[in-house]
């Protein structure tokens, strides 16, 4: 049973068409990527998928239950999280502050002014839990704001999975980042797949990434799906090569 279903979606603003009846069947536990040329409706599609642009045609299902007419909000109680372009983090707290508030969203706790000290207790596990895992540890106290581009988007994406998502959605993690930050990002989404069993759809120009991360590929160009396929299937694919690998290695 699919986890994703997006059945022929289409996304029209006046006369232009930026998405047209492109459709995605993500399985539980992939790691899916989508990229295209500037401009080839990757974040429409990611917009319509967490319900920031509902769809002009088409339809989108998640785990079975039709979630096209859902508000983010409701689709993220329901398990679909992510991240931006530009990221987003509150610069102005620390790394366990930013992280302790989507912790305590995620417990039903976001109303709430007092906790017990039981309560306390378990937020800060988790939060320290989850600067763990993302490698934030030695930077806690630190204002984000202070700190490099990839330690942003770092925790930026241990945001997005301290809300407890069954599918995660990354808007270009790598945009900007030097060899260092990428590499870094690639083995924190690697293990966050690997290691959380985490179902995973990106967008992402890096080729590199793409090809060492994703299971499973899926082209966009002007709107439309033009290939998809394994990352060998799609490195061999001649109308991916003329349409978006060939200019990007030109």
């Amino acid at each position: 049973m699919s986890l994703l279903r997006v059945e022929n979606v289409s996304k029209q603003f006046g006369s232009l068409v930026a998405v047209n009846e492109v459709s995605m069947i993500v399985e539980p536990g992939e790691l899916c990527a989508v990229i295209g040329p500037n401009g080839a409706g990757k974040t429409t599609f990611f917009n319509m998928i967490s319900g920031f642009l509902r769809p002009t045609t088409g339809r989108i299902v998640f785990d079975e239950e039709d979630v096209t007419l859902l508000v983010p909000a409701r689709r993220v109680w329901r398990g679909i999280a992510r991240t931006f372009q530009i990221t987003e983090v509150f610069p102005e707290l620390t790394v366990r502050e930013n992280l302790r508030i989507p912790v305590e969203v995620a417990a039903g706790y976001r109303l709430s002014p007092w906790l017990s000290r039981d309560t306390d207790t378990k937020i800060r596990a988790r939060v320290s839990e989850l600067m763990d895992m993302g490698g934030l540890a030695s930077k806690a106290d630190r204002l984000v704001g202070e700190l490099a581009h990839g330690d942003q988007r770092a925790t930026e994406i241990m945001m997005a999975l301290a809300l407890k998502p069954r599918l995660l959605l990354l808007d270009e993690p790598t945009a900007g980042m030097g060899d260092q930050e990428t590499y870094d990002i690639t083995q924190l989404i690697r293990k966050l797949h690997r290691e959380q069993k985490l179902t995973i759809v990106l967008i992402e120009h890096d080729m590199r990434v793409v090809f060492h991360l994703a299971d499973r590929i899926m082209v966009l160009s002007e709107g439309a799906m033009l290939a998809e396929g394994t990352p060998q299937q799609i490195a061999a694919n001649e109308a991916v090569q003329a349409a978006y690998l060939g200019k990007a290695a030109a």
